[in-house]
């Protein structure tokens, strides 16, 4: 039966919703008859893949053309000719779909762990032709045409057949493959055509200000990597030494252009760098595509995207096996807090509030001028969840830090009354977003033995870095770790403060000791603390100049010294002086001063000391591997404890927080017997006086007489 002419209308304008029942062979009762669009052509010829002629085609109207053709209906290719010209069209209409009813149950069931293997583009090889297969979920879309270099972003070349099950389009396109830019054109359900949107599982996107998704293979074929994950893998990462530098990829170093370091370029200079100052892990601002720079990444509007302004997508997969094969970790920050409402991006995507909520009270940051996941909706949590896989799966990444994690558990955050809407119960927690993460944690350490998940949580929310088991609390969000925001806050306070009134602040330090090990801690000194007018951590410090070395020294020790992971954001191991910015690379000229350069030596040996020393991180986020020795010297701001594990020699951490030295200090230690002294922030290899005690004490009758140097820590360490 000949379709009405609205449809065939609505097949060359590119508007029909359903083009797979018009276009491409059919079996009829003639035979096979086939219908294509063919732009240009004045004549045309069907054959099958292999070259054997199948029919010749009539045009019936513009670039629409029919045809009966011999056999079964099988993949087509058509020889076309107009104006003079020969070219071949492989018929993207003769393929079968791709997506099978597995699929459509996992993903409608909202249980499919491997979207990223079904959704975006995928160069396959199918029913004998090579191509790319593209899927999108649109649900409440009238139509979804697929634009790109490849068909000269025309609206009506390439429509996608619609999953209506689950809402997902899908096409089959041969003949091309990576590099290919693309975007999809959707007309909402009110008939509005939305903006070109990109792919929300692109694995690649064009350079910024461009915004096209790019046909890509995420990660890398062969890698190096076995060993370091089979560690991580084997191991109780609370029980591990674990030293983060944070890192902005784009303005760490620059070349000699000013432009940015590609990850091959990085792998070269930041990962040696990272292994010669001890740290463990390299963490990542968010590396994921995003417009717009001053965002640092945390605007992502490619969250499947390793960002195109450092190179390929292979590049970063390359940058982690490097990592990986020197012993270094990589962390990256993942941000389904922000959600971006770019044109181009996720926000109305199929013309409906269809990834975000409608209601503005529920989904819409006001301070950040971004609108908020709808966390309760199967599909959205799985898109999410999937990307949690994916940066694990295909870059091996070790772990991911969450951003603004309050943000998500709290309906009322930053907001006032009426603009939010409470949950079923009354309450201002947002279950869905508590449900999502409990989700994602479960999802991540159940397939991905030796990740970890790090959380920035600003309040006190209750187990946050607990299991998130099915009978546990349901406040428990499974998290392998928290930001331990109140040390650092309350301890740059202290440290700010002129040494002569520290004594009227000693709980500063102390009090963050009562909670220390209520969750598994991370202690940052991240990004957020070098921006926005707050200075550098050096800049933090009282003092002129020589205190606020001093000062700097011994807070690093004390900080090495105290329970928790570490965290520091790059420049600050070697006391960047400037503010961070994200348009220029740090000041590396300061390595050249001897107090700079000696806070990058101390920076070295404490990361070495922490790491060959069990007794200062095996018991990181357990209560038995910390003891006071004196909590109440608030006269001499003098502070010390004792950092121990089973069967270990115990460390002794012991701070001076004034510029007095003490030479005849009375501290309390468990053991007689000699103690060497492993650390002192005042040596003169860090820039300080050099005052210490020759590198042991005895300790005789339950305590030792040492030398305290001024604004200064040290660590003693039992020898027996």
């Amino acid at each position: 039966m000949k379709p009405p002419p609205e449809a065939l209308a609505a097949l060359v304008d590119g508007t029909h919703a359903d083009p797979f029942a018009l276009l491409g062979p059919h079996n009829g009762p003639a035979g096979t008859f086939v219908r294509a669009i063919l732009h240009g052509a004045e004549e045309a010829e069907a054959f099958s893949l292999k070259g054997g002629r199948l029919g010749k085609m009539t045009r019936v109207d513009g670039p629409l053309f029919e045809g009966k053709l011999q056999g079964k209906p099988k993949p087509i290719r058509y020889r076309c000719r107009g104006n003079g010209a020969e070219w071949w069209v492989t018929d993207p209409y003769s393929f079968g779909p791709v997506l099978g009813p597995m699929d459509d149950f996992l993903i409608a069931e909202g249980t499919h762990y491997r979207l990223f293997d079904k959704l975006g583009a995928h160069v396959i090889h199918h029913e004998g032709a090579d191509g790319v297969h593209f899927a999108v979920w649109a649900p409440n879309a009238r139509s979804v045409t697929l634009v790109g270099d490849f068909n000269g972003w025309n609206p009506a070349a390439h429509m996608m057949r619609r999953r209506v099950d689950i809402g997902v389009w899908e096409i089959f396109i041969p003949d091309i493959g990576e590099g290919t830019a693309y975007k999809y054109r959707i007309t909402g359900p009110d008939g509005t055509v939305q903006p070109l949107k990109a792919d929300p599982f692109a694995f690649a996107s064009e350079l910024r200000p461009r915004t096209a998704s790019i046909v890509a293979r995420p990660g890398k074929r062969e890698w190096g990597d076995e060993a370091h994950r089979a560690h991580w893998a084997s191991v109780d990462p609370r029980r591990e030494a674990i030293s983060i530098y944070e890192v902005h990829p784009g303005s760490w170093q620059r070349d000699d252009n000013g432009w940015f370091l590609t990850w091959d370029e990085m792998a070269a200079r930041l990962i040696p760098y990272a292994a010669d100052m001890g740290f463990t892990h390299i963490e990542f601002l968010p590396v994921s595509e995003h417009p717009y720079d001053p965002s640092w990444g945390y605007q992502t509007t490619g969250l499947y995207a390793p960002s195109a302004r450092f190179g390929d997508v292979e590049g970063f997969a390359r940058f982690v096996d490097g990592a990986h094969r020197a012993g270094i970790g990589v962390l990256i920050d993942w941000v389904p807090a922000h959600f971006p409402v770019d044109e181009h991006g996720l926000a109305r995507f199929d013309g409906t509030a269809l990834y975000e909520h409608e209601d503005p009270r529920l989904g819409f940051h006001p301070d950040w001028n971004t609108a908020i996941y709808n966390f309760g909706r199967r599909e959205v949590r799985s898109f999410l969840v999937n990307n949690a896989l994916f940066w694990a799966e295909q870059y091996h990444v070790d772990g991911l830090r969450v951003d603004a994690v309050a943000s998500m558990l709290y309906r009322d955050y930053s907001r006032k009354d009426g603009e939010w809407i409470p949950n079923a119960e009354g309450g201002r927690e947002n279950w869905e977003a508590v449900e999502f993460m409990r989700a994602t944690n479960r999802a991540l350490y159940g397939t991905h033995a030796g990740t970890m998940t790090i959380a920035e949580e600003s309040t006190s929310w209750p187990g946050v870095s607990h299991p998130a088991f099915d009978e546990g609390p349901r406040t428990a969000l499974g998290f392998g770790f928290k930001w331990n925001m109140g040390f650092m806050h309350d301890t740059l306070q202290y440290m700010a403060r002129d040494p002569i009134h520290r004594k009227y602040h000693h709980n500063e330090i102390t009090f963050g000791l009562v909670y220390a090990f209520t969750e598994n801690f991370v202690l940052p000194l991240s990004h957020d603390e070098v921006v926005h007018g707050k200075g550098t951590i050096l800049g933090k410090m009282s003092g002129d100049d020589w205190q606020q070395f001093a000062n700097l020294r011994a807070y690093y020790a004390m900080m090495w010294g105290y329970p928790g992971k570490k965290l520091l954001f790059m420049g600050q191991e070697f006391a960047q002086r400037r503010e961070w910015s994200e348009e220029r690379a740090l000041d590396w000229h300061l390595m050249d001063a001897p107090a700079h350069r000696g806070v990058a030596n101390l920076i070295r040996d404490l990361n070495r000391l922490y790491r060959q020393t069990p007794a200062l991180h095996a018991r990181d986020c357990e209560g038995e591997g910390f003891e006071w020795l004196i909590a109440d010297d608030a006269d001499n701001s003098v502070f010390a404890w004792l950092r121990k594990a089973p069967g270990e020699a115990p460390v002794a951490v012991i701070a001076n927080m004034t510029p007095a030295l003490h030479s005849h200090y009375r501290l309390p230690l468990p053991h007689d017997g000699v103690w060497a002294e492993v650390m002192n922030s005042d040596a003169t290899l860090y820039g300080g006086s050099g005052q210490g005690n020759l590198g042991q004490v005895t300790a005789t009758d339950g305590a030792a007489h040492i030398v305290l140097p001024p604004l200064a820590t040290i660590m003693l360490q039992y020898t027996g």
